[in-house]
């Protein structure tokens, strides 16, 4: 059993991920008809996407940074309540500027992913680090397959309860943090608080560090991969394969039920019998590129929906893997602002990887965005060669 179950602050982690997925999948089914009540139409849809990331990509690390100095809690809180905060601002909005600042606010705050992973850094070691990272994925999957049915079904309430639903369970999390949340960083192992906060030259640093650099790069083009083809899947449901909205519903309820076997027994599983995290995660990027690539052939729903979920049970486990990757090969005081950094490249990756995917759509066929992602895959697989360095110290700032 994961650590995650046997602790409470680890639970509480956990519990945070899961309503953060559930406030997510909540609107996401609303988002662009609520937002075209401003007079916003695709364009605009994708600005107020990407803002989010954007702040997310420079705030990341900062909250990082800031949890190895005053410590997790206190900043895992203040994420948790600006997401409340963020919307309940875009629930209330009467214009699109308060749209944009409350996705802003959100992407700022939205670092409690990169705390809630310092927590695990802190807290597990070895293989029950892993299965902590993994169950925490699954706890975020597991939000995203139930939140959409809440948000359609509270739609019909107002097109606003969804958000002031989540806004309210991102409130209780921050509520059930302050009572039941230990902090797990302690004082004596704690940065200075008299250092800068964060140099963003930083960033640039990790990536060319030998000990977490190539960890940092497989991750990145992984995500670009995985956006991307989360583009395809959507255009190629839609207008290619005419699949209704009960099939797609469906078929999300299917792979969402495979992310979550895939990562909380998949990856104990495979380290039962495998060992190398390093070995597993190519593996996995390989045979996940392999299938993309398969998925770009079909012309059926049933061999495209078979081909799919086959795709999320490979890729699923990599992320929790290169997670861990890059927590081993840090020092401890600096947990906090490598996990932020790692979520300032995923948030990158997710506006380059729509792009490029949009980029292919206007210029090729809807079925080439699964080639361009399968690319990135296995750009990953030949980066990942580099893993099997022996690591002999740890990174530091």
């Amino acid at each position: 059993m994961p650590a995650l179950l046997k602790n409470s602050s680890l639970f509480f982690l956990a519990l945070v991920v899961l309503i953060n997925a559930l406030a997510y999948g909540t609107i996401i089914p609303l988002f662009y008809p609520y937002a075209t009540r401003f007079g916003i139409g695709p364009v605009g849809l994708s600005l107020l996407i990407a803002s989010f990331s954007i702040a997310q990509f420079f705030a990341t690390p900062v909250l990082g940074r800031l949890s190895d100095m005053f410590g997790r809690k206190p900043v895992l809180l203040v994420c948790v309540l600006g997401t409340s905060l963020s919307l309940a601002l875009f629930a209330s909005a009467t214009g699109v500027v308060m749209l944009f600042v409350a996705r802003v606010i959100d992407g700022i705050t939205g670092g409690n992913v990169s705390v809630a992973q310092a927590v695990i850094a802190d807290s597990t070691k070895g293989e029950e680090r892993a299965k902590s990272f993994a169950f925490l994925g699954a706890a975020f999957g597991f939000g995203l397959l139930v939140g959409p049915t809440l948000g359609g079904l509270m739609s019909r309430i107002s097109l606003t309860a969804p958000f002031w639903f989540a806004a309210a369970l991102a409130l209780v999390a921050t509520i059930i943090g302050v009572v039941t949340m230990k902090e797990t960083l302690p004082k004596a192992k704690r940065q200075p608080s008299n250092q800068p906060i964060f140099r963003f030259h930083s960033l640039v640093h990790a990536l060319f560090s030998p000990l977490t650099g190539i960890v940092l790069l497989v991750g990145f083009l992984s995500t670009i991969s995985q956006n991307a083809f989360v583009i395809g899947v959507q255009s190629v449901t839609n207008d290619v394969l005419k699949m209704n909205p009960t099939q797609i519903g469906l078929m999300f309820g299917a792979v969402g039920i495979m992310s979550i076997l895939s990562q909380v027994v998949g990856v104990p599983l495979l380290l039962k019998i495998i060992r190398s995290k390093n070995i597993i995660a190519t593996v996995c990027l390989a045979a996940a590129g392999i299938a993309l690539f398969f998925l770009s052939l079909q012309g059926t729903i049933v061999s495209f929906i078979v081909v799919l979920i086959l795709f999320i049970a490979l890729i699923s486990p990599v992320s929790p893997l290169l997670t861990d990757l890059i927590s081993e090969r840090t020092k401890g005081e600096d947990q906090g602002i490598i996990l932020g950094i790692n979520q300032s490249y995923t948030s990158l990756a997710q506006i380059i990887g729509p792009l490029l995917a949009g980029l292919v759509a206007a210029t090729s066929s809807l079925k080439m965005i699964f080639v361009l992602a399968a690319g990135f895959l296995f750009a990953g697989v030949v980066a990942s060669r580099w893993l099997y360095k022996p690591v002999h110290q740890k990174f530091n700032f």
